[in-house]
């Protein structure tokens, strides 16, 4: 599981250092592919070839089903960090997120999101009633 935010610098290579937290559960690899919200999805390995194969269960028939592998698989770079914990972002996802130097790495349960900095905070601030509102209404399953 992935928590926490951290708001690590990315170089002038779109090198990003993740936390030292996530380095471990994403160490046999991670995908990292285009979310929505304009962030980006960082997927363990493991993980992501769980969406791919429920992905494969759905009908291709569907456009919709289409249309969203399309933009995942098409978008998916396949990463592994450096000794120092980084990873390079592509340039094509970078302008996706709208990525500047300051960014936000967020754990999401099952997977990481990358944002620019600036935008996770708005994003934070405009759904924070919607938080409180949802936590008042929703209840666990046991």
């Amino acid at each position: 599981m992935f928590f926490g935010d951290f708001y690590p610098r990315m170089d002038e290579k779109g090198r990003l250092a993740l936390p030292a937290k996530f380095r471990d559960k994403l160490s046999d690899g991670m995908v990292i592919t285009k979310g929505q919200d304009r962030c980006l999805f960082v997927y363990p390995r493991s993980e992501f070839e769980q969406i791919a194969a429920r992905l494969n269960r759905a009908p291709s028939t569907s456009s919709t089903v289409r249309n969203y592998a399309r933009a995942l698989f098409g978008s998916a770079d396949d990463q592994s960090a450096d000794k120092q914990g980084r990873i390079v972002i592509k340039p094509a996802l970078r302008e996706y997120a709208g990525l500047s130097r300051e960014c936000a790495v967020v754990g999401v349960n099952d997977k990481v999101e990358i944002w620019d900095a600036e935008a996770w905070r708005r994003f934070s601030e405009e759904q924070e009633q919607g938080f409180v509102d949802f936590s008042e209404e929703f209840v666990l399953p046991e």
